[in-house]
């Protein structure tokens, strides 16, 4: 994995032998985005059923039962970690599988096929996406959404890094996203590689730009979506859609299909993770308040469905009412897979 704690100041590369090692850099945002979650859950499946010694396939499924809710437990928004975990154990239990070692051939070639199709899916959407930026636009971007925060490519960084490569003149307003500086570490590197003209914002200027005019279109991702189009992103999100309604500025949340949950019928139903608040009191270790100092520190927020224009997917681009057009999504990308399209 890339360690994503370390950049922007070095580039380095970690290695994991044991799948507990996984769940913790899951845990503690050495990776980090739903769709790279969910990845690197799957590998650290294929890692656990290697690591275990079991010759017979009851055992090595008893040990893989365990190494998934390790793995489950590591953040528990996102919901592409469990999707990948629970697939990768139906995999696992599949009856064509009479030895140990074939689970443990199948787990590692699918893995590696989920980090395929993932960098598939992501130009989809970035082809669906770059539709709707113009030449000429200012895009206002929220935390991490590029290629750091999926196996390659991005999902909303992904559709700007398109658009950008189609030749179009865009500019790109990243905030911060505090505490732990998403977009003034990741997103600006990222841009910074890619030579796409950008500018860091505080978080709290972003009205300031919308009112003057400055923002054309907010792009921003998902770590999980409801069946009826709420979507639980990065905290602050909710905040920077409420203000592009305000000022009548499109705003598109951009995701895979495998981010959404049909199973929560709104945002409300999502499980908000909140993060240790040294995170908030002093991020990076770089005190800012004395540690005594009380603090709250949630890491997503539910921004409602009807703040979306639009909803980007690997299907196309979904435009409200959302409820029912996002389960035929869900069911068209789903039926492509299986058809291995």
């Amino acid at each position: 994995m890339v360690d994503q704690r370390q950049i922007p100041w070095q580039l380095q590369f970690v290695e994991y032998n044991d799948y507990r090692d996984v769940a913790a850099a899951i845990s503690d945002m050495v990776v980090r985005g739903a769709p790279a979650i969910g990845v690197s859950a799957a590998f650290g499946m294929a890692l656990a059923a290697r690591q275990s010694s079991a010759k017979y396939v009851g055992n090595l499924l008893d040990f893989l039962d365990v190494a998934a809710v390790i793995l489950k437990k590591a953040r528990p928004t996102a919901v592409n970690l469990a999707w990948a975990v629970d697939h990768m154990l139906a995999l696992a239990r599949d009856e064509r599988f009479d030895r140990a070692d074939d689970i443990r051939e199948a787990l590692l070639a699918e893995a590696q096929r989920l980090a395929d199709a993932d960098v598939a899916t992501n130009k989809r959407m970035a082809e669906h996406g770059a539709a709707l930026i113009n030449d000429g636009d200012t895009i206002l971007h929220h935390c991490n959404t590029g290629m750091l925060a999926t196996v390659d490519y991005g999902t909303a960084l992904g559709v700007i890094r398109m658009a950008h490569e189609q030749g179009k003149q865009i500019h790109v307003l990243l905030d911060e996203t505090r505490p732990r500086l998403q977009g003034a570490r990741l997103s600006a590197w990222e841009c910074e590689q890619l030579g796409i003209p950008y500018d860091i914002i505080p978080d709290t200027a972003a009205g300031y730009f919308m009112r003057r005019g400055e923002v054309n279109l907010v792009l921003f991702g998902a770590d999980r979506v409801a069946a009826n189009g709420d979507v639980v992103n990065k905290i602050g999100s909710y905040q920077i859609a409420v203000l592009a309604r305000e000022n009548r500025i499109p705003c598109y949340s951009v995701f895979p299909t495998s981010t959404v949950d049909l199973s929560k019928a709104n945002g409300d139903e999502i499980p908000i993770e909140e993060r240790d608040p040294s995170e908030v009191r002093a991020p990076y270790g770089c005190a800012i308040v004395p540690e005594t100092y009380h603090a709250r520190n949630p890491a997503f927020d539910v921004t409602p469905q009807k703040y979306f224009a639009g909803l980007v997917t690997e299907v196309g681009v979904i435009l409200p009412p959302f409820t029912e057009r996002l389960a035929q999504a869900v069911e068209r990308a789903q039926n492509e897979l299986l058809r291995g399209e």
